[in-house]
């Protein structure tokens, strides 16, 4: 069993958020792959089905950001589960807008969520890093993280996710370069 945890705020003022990117590909990937209800567990909310042959357990905390990882870390302790089994999708001040990343490991890069995940269970998780761009300055990201997405980016927006969850097979199997190649291809 695999848990995917998207990463956001819960509540309608925030849904469009750049913040909450991991909370709309986590939706896009049950709606492709029919998963079960959305039910209420573990400081948030989740959805169970199967992709390819993994039985996976889409989670979308609802403790707000900077406490992910007790959500994450309920879920986890709840299956007995090892890091390994452990993907976060999250959005990435560091990667252009609409580029997707994976990676094992590795540091916060200032983001709270993963701060919190990593004080909880530790680095050693595989990360889907979805980038939203820079704003430039540093006094502007806060603005930037939490403002919606633009009208322009909706459409490429819903193509890279729709592209994420089309692939997402790639990432139940650990075909981490297939998925991230696969996903490149169809956003070209």
């Amino acid at each position: 069993m695999q848990i995917w945890a998207g990463l956001g705020n819960p509540g309608a003022k925030y849904a469009l958020n750049r913040h909450n990117v991991g909370f709309m590909v986590m939706d896009a990937i049950a709606e492709v792959y029919a998963f079960g209800p959305e039910q209420k567990k573990f400081a948030g909310t989740v959805r169970e089905g199967r992709i390819g042959t993994d039985k996976v357990l889409l989670l979308k905390p609802a403790t707000f950001m900077n406490e992910s990882g007790r959500s994450v870390g309920e879920a986890m302790r709840f299956y007995k589960l090892d890091l390994d089994a452990l993907t976060v999708f999250h959005d990435e001040l560091d990667l252009a807008p609409f580029k997707v990343k994976v990676k094992q490991g590795g540091g916060t890069a200032g983001h709270n969520g993963l701060r919190s995940i990593d004080r909880h269970l530790g680095k050693e998780f595989r990360r889907v890093r979805i980038g939203i761009g820079h704003p430039g300055h540093k006094d502007r990201v806060h603005g930037h993280v939490l403002g919606n997405y633009a009208k322009v980016e909706l459409d490429p927006l819903t193509d890279m996710i729709g592209a994420m969850a089309a692939e997402a097979e790639w990432l139940a199997a650990g075909d981490d370069a297939r998925f991230m190649n696969d996903v490149a291809l169809r956003m070209a």
